[in-house]
C-alpha cells in the first residue's frame, strides 16, 4: 500500500494510507503559505508535536468537527480536553501507541513548547510512524542532536527535517541530520513562512545530492510525495 505524504506549508503535512487520513500540526487558517483552511480538511488523526500557536494551530476546530482522534504529549492532550477536545492519546518521549493507520512513537526534539494561553505545553517532540511497512520520520521544530543516528538506524523511508534556522537548525545543521538519518527520501520543511526563516530549499537539495546518497524533494505548499 502506497502513503502519500502532502505539504500543507510550515510544519503541516497530510499522511494518507488507505482510508487514514492524518494531520500533523494543523496550522492552516493563519498560515500565509497554507493552500487550505480548517475548514477544508476531515482528517482521522491529528498530530501535534508541540504547544507553540504555529503547531496546535486549528486543532480544537477540527478535532471537534471531524471527532478526529489527538496524538499528542500528555499535557497537550490534557489542555485540549479542557477545550473540549473529546479524543485524545496523550504520551511522552519515547513511548508508542498503535492505531488503526499503524503505529507512532514520540521522539525527541531539542525546542521549548508552551501554549497559547501560556502553560506549559510539556516536551516538544517528532514523529516516527510504521505504516504500511513504510518508517516515515518527523523531526518537527529541533536543533540537531546526535540521536538522530539512532532515529536513523531504523532504515528510514522517508525523513523530514526543518531548514529555516533561527526557531529551528538551519541548512548545515539539516545536513548533518540527513547524513546521520541517511533516509531513502528527505524533504524540507519550517521554511518560508515568514522572512525570518526564508531560505533557499533548492539550494539545500542540491547539497543533500550532493553529500549524501538521500533523495531530496522540494514540495510547494499543496504539492505531495509518494513513499
Amino acid at each position: 500500500m502506497s502513503v502519500v505524504v502532502t505539504w500543507l506549508g510550515h510544519n503541516c503535512w497530510t499522511i494518507r494510507s488507505g482510508e487514514h487520513l492524518l494531520l500533523i500540526d494543523p496550522f492552516l487558517n493563519d498560515s500565509p503559505t497554507a493552500p487550505l483552511k480548517a475548514k477544508d480538511i476531515a482528517p482521522n488523526f491529528i498530530l501535534v508535536s508541540h504547544g507553540h500557536g504555529d503547531h496546535v494551530g486549528d486543532t480544537v476546530e477540527i478535532a471537534k468537527r471531524t471527532g478526529a482522534k489527538v496524538i499528542s504529549n500528555y499535557e497537550i492532550c490534557t489542555w485540549l480536553a479542557a477545550q473540549g477536545v473529546e479524543h485524545t492519546v496523550g504520551g511522552n518521549l519515547g513511548g508508542w501507541s498503535r492505531h488503526a493507520f499503524g503505529d507512532v512513537q514520540s521522539t525527541p526534539a531539542f525546542h521549548s513548547s508552551q501554549l497559547p494561553d501560556g502553560s506549559y505545553g510539556g516536551n516538544p517532540g517528532g514523529f516516527l510512524f510504521s505504516i504500511a511497512g513504510k518508517m516515515l520520520y518527523f523531526a518537527c521544530d529541533t536543533a540537531l542532536f546526535s540521536d538522530m543516528q539512532l532515529i536513523g538506524a531504523r532504515q528510514l523511508d522517508l525523513a523530514v527535517v526543518p531548514i529555516g534556522d533561527l526557531f529551528t537548525m538551519g541548512p548545515d545543521d539539516a545536513l548533518q541530520a540527513v547524513k546521520w538519518l541517511a533516509p531513502k527520501q528527505v524533504l524540507p520543511a519550517h521554511y518560508g513562512t515568514w522572512p525570518p526563516i526564508a531560505q533557499n530549499p533548492e539550494q539545500w537539495a542540491a547539497r543533500v545530492r550532493a553529500e549524501t546518497s538521500s533523495v531530496p524533494t522540494v514540495l510547494r505548499p499543496g504539492e505531495s510525495i509518494t513513499v
